[in-house]
């Protein structure tokens, strides 16, 4: 039997699985200058237009945020040319006037084609591009592997208010408090009362932060081999589905880190097993009750055959790791378990069978260590 964990991850080698997949230093400096570009435009911009424009009655400064898999720690490099890299960049602004659902109605659609019309300006200048259709959110392109998703919510001012307090008293202890308070964007867990504003000028209640918050518990349970795992199996999917039409990654995200089971230092026996409940899971639908009660679909996207599909797809990935595994002990055998992982995930899986360590079929080492109750973690702040 053969030890594929190396091909996947080890801080011996460069050349590994996870290496080619995770987002190189430059890319994700240049997707945080791009983010922050933004950040101080639209700070200015909004906050000048809020009364004028919005019919605020008074001006006021928007927050921002870093959500989705920035935050947690997931995002990988496209497996196509046409697939591209994305940061979620969400601007909260505060409402002081509060109605049943949200802010008054006639604000969400002012709110989209004022930022809209401000970033189109941007990219004007910058030589950037707005992609558009989007229905949630407004789409900047940086570059031709990265784009920027900027989502706009809104929230009551008197929580704003309650937190920023909360913030100002920490930064005093700071000797910078212009740095502690910009660093303190972040810190918004504790909104309660959350709404997106859509292009067709809808409030829809949103919480951009449950999944994040419940995945970065998972992690603190199972350690960074969870978040190692579901970039793997987002590489396996665009790997697939060059299009960007398979399973979303919060999906995939949901669907493992339910039913996770550590393997230490085997990342070969964890994405097996993994890909195994996610090939049970993408044929129905995916709900988690730590989320939101279990009321989200979280597979919702994909029609009865695309999820038949998927399933198929993830049954097959699992089905492969351990055919590879299987095999014996050779120069042969450990080329052609090299050559079925690239089938599965792609040339960007190291074609080195140095990489490739003997298992000698023993048991303990496909144990999965036993999970102990974590101790109480709080929610950190999204990166």
């Amino acid at each position: 039997m053969l030890n594929l964990h190396r091909l996947f991850s080890t801080v011996t080698a460069t050349n590994t699985f996870l290496d080619a997949i995770t987002p190189t230093n430059r890319q994700q400096a240049a997707l945080e200058t791009a983010k922050n570009i933004i950040r101080d435009f639209l700070r200015t911009e909004v906050e000048t237009a809020t009364v004028s424009e919005l019919g605020l009655s008074k001006a006021v400064t928007p927050r921002f945020r870093t959500q989705g898999s920035w935050s947690y720690g997931t995002c990988v490099q496209p497996a196509w040319q046409q697939q591209q890299m994305d940061w979620d960049f969400g601007i909260y602004l505060p409402v002081s006037v509060w109605e049943s659902n949200g802010p008054p109605r006639a604000m969400a659609k002012r709110y989209f084609d004022l930022v809209e019309k401000r970033l189109a300006k941007l990219c004007e200048r910058l030589g950037w591009r707005m992609l558009p259709g989007k229905a949630t959110c407004i789409r900047v392109e940086i570059s031709s592997f990265a784009h920027i998703d900027v989502p706009l919510y809104a929230a009551p001012e008197r929580e704003f208010l309650l937190i920023y307090e909360r913030m100002l008293k920490a930064s005093r202890a700071r000797a910078d408090s212009a740095v502690a308070l910009d660093s303190a964007e972040q810190e918004w867990a504790d909104l309660k009362q959350i709404v997106l504003a859509t292009r067709e000028g809808e409030w829809k209640n949103s919480d951009p932060q449950k999944v994040s918050r419940w995945f970065r518990d998972r992690i603190a349970e199972h350690h960074d081999q969870l978040q190692r795992i579901c970039m793997y199996l987002k590489a396996w999917r665009d790997f697939h589905w060059p299009n960007g039409d398979g399973p979303t990654s919060v999906c995939i995200m949901v669907a493992v880190a339910e039913a996770f089971i550590v393997y230490p230092r085997r990342d070969d026996l964890a994405l097996e097993a993994a890909a195994s409940v996610l090939s049970r899971a993408l044929i129905g639908e995916i709900r988690c009750d730590g989320i939101d009660r279990g009321e989200e679909d979280f597979n919702r996207r994909l029609t009865a055959e695309d999820k038949a599909e998927a399933s198929g797809k993830a049954a097959t990935l699992s089905s492969a790791l351990k055919r590879a595994r299987h095999l014996s002990s050779s120069s042969l055998s450990e080329q052609q378990a090299i050559q079925i992982l690239i089938e599965q995930l792609g040339s960007r899986v190291p074609n080195d069978r140095s990489l490739v360590d003997s298992d000698g079929g023993e048991d303990v080492r496909a144990t999965p260590a036993r999970i102990v109750p974590p101790p109480a973690v709080h929610s950190t702040k999204a990166g």
